[in-house]
């Protein structure tokens, strides 16, 4: 596989936002799709977008989802002041409607989900957010895609010029990695990785930032 096909989500957060920036940049991707309720900002040669107004009502018969290798979901929230039917709609149920959708239109592609570190893979911990990330990571695994992976990565730094990144967020970027390297990576490393499980694949389907960073090389 030469060059690639991805639909990507969450090009308006940090996270995605950088991932979709690595993805423009890599000669190894041909087109992006980013699925999104709002635009990127961004125009690009290879950058279409599909605006969708909520996520759980996407037809999976819809054929804009069709003629792609991948899909890097990076979309996500904070679950911050909201209770665990809240979240779980938003980070299991939309998740897996979307997953659902384009697997029926692309049955052999490859599915990557943006997680977190110490998601709950027993769906029965303490810790609310952990444990509804559990149960996304394996339902999307139970699926039937070429392969799902779970990226689990930690503090993120920004890639040079992103323009979502949150104010408090700032005062830590140049701090954080030093302090704590084994907890850090890059938006870069995240982007880059993400890119490789298509091409070359991983032993592994849950990626900690070990991991991540391993395939990023």
């Amino acid at each position: 596989m030469n060059s690639i096909k991805i639909i990507l989500t969450g090009s308006t957060g940090m996270v995605g936002e950088g991932v979709l920036m690595e993805c423009l940049d890599n000669p190894n991707i041909s087109e992006i799709l980013s699925v999104s309720r709002k635009p990127s900002g961004k125009k690009h040669a290879k950058l279409k977008e599909y605006l969708i107004s909520d996520f759980l009502k996407i037809d999976p018969a819809d054929e804009n989802l069709k003629g792609y290798d991948a899909v890097f979901f990076c979309a996500g929230i904070s679950s911050v002041g909201m209770s665990e039917e809240e979240y779980t709609v938003i980070t299991h149920d939309m998740t897996l409607h979307f997953a659902k959708a384009v697997l029926s239109q692309n049955p052999d592609m490859v599915f990557n989900y943006i997680s977190g570190v110490y998601t709950d893979k027993t769906e029965s911990g303490k810790i609310m957010w952990a444990r509804v990330k559990g149960r996304t990571e394996n339902a999307l695994r139970k699926l039937g895609f070429r392969a799902a992976y779970n990226f689990r990565p930690g503090f993120m730094k920004p890639v040079q010029g992103q323009k979502n990144v949150k104010w408090f967020f700032k005062p830590f970027i140049s701090i954080f990695p030093v302090v704590f390297p084994s907890k850090s990576l890059t938006l870069h490393e995240l982007g880059v990785a993400m890119i490789n499980a298509v091409l070359k694949g991983y032993p592994i389907s849950t990626l900690e930032i070990k991991d991540i960073k391993n395939l990023a090389l």
